[in-house]
């Protein structure tokens, strides 16, 4: 986001990437109350509130280790916008539910927002790679999968008992298919949308 100097919750986030349990059990203590609190006056309950803390500590671990996140606004603006982005999500696939939005249990910094859309659209993104890249054939998968944990493409040909040429083609074909077929799928566009 703009400001790059880390704000003092970052400490959170360090917590998350190194699995200190004594912040985060802080983290439940301090946060998960408010957010239980809005999903169950939101058509939810105390488990689904659990489920959804959970998933988003998942995707903030995951966008913090993999983007290399640096927290410059409260973690608490932050960590509540996201959980009540997912549970609002949620209850649309359940149009049959009702809202009740209740906007003054925080105060929502601009910058918390878009770390939050950041976060959301990193999921997104991931999630849809994942469903595309299982759909690829075999040989595309074992390929592109050789590649992400393997940097040389001399090692990769070894590995797989090709030539180097052979390989970089073939990599390049997977990649081509893939895109493709993630610039078709109908979520694609959402994910866009989420920019």
């Amino acid at each position: 986001m703009g400001n790059n100097k880390a704000h003092a919750d970052h400490r959170y986030i360090e917590a998350l990437l190194t699995n200190d349990s004594l912040i985060l059990k802080e983290i439940y203590e301090k946060f998960a109350p408010k957010i239980v609190g809005y999903i169950k006056k939101n058509s939810g309950n105390e488990t689904r509130a659990q489920d959804i803390i959970q998933e988003t500590l998942i995707t903030i671990y995951k966008q913090a280790k993999e983007k290399e996140l640096i927290l410059t606004c409260p973690f608490d603006a932050y960590f509540f916008l996201l959980c009540k982005r997912k549970w609002l999500n949620e209850l649309k696939k359940n149009t049959s539910k009702e809202v009740t939005i209740n906007e003054e249990v925080v105060s929502i910094h601009d910058e918390s927002a878009g770390y939050a859309d950041e976060t959301l659209a990193f999921e997104a993104r991931n999630k849809l790679f994942a469903q595309v890249f299982d759909q690829l054939g075999k040989a595309c998968k074992e390929l592109l999968k050789a590649t992400f944990t393997i940097k040389s493409m001399e090692e990769v040909a070894l590995k797989l008992g090709q030539s180097y040429g052979y390989v970089r083609k073939k990599k390049s074909l997977c990649i081509g298919r893939l895109t493709k077929m993630v610039q078709d799928s109908p979520k694609y566009n959402q994910i866009k949308n989420l920019l």
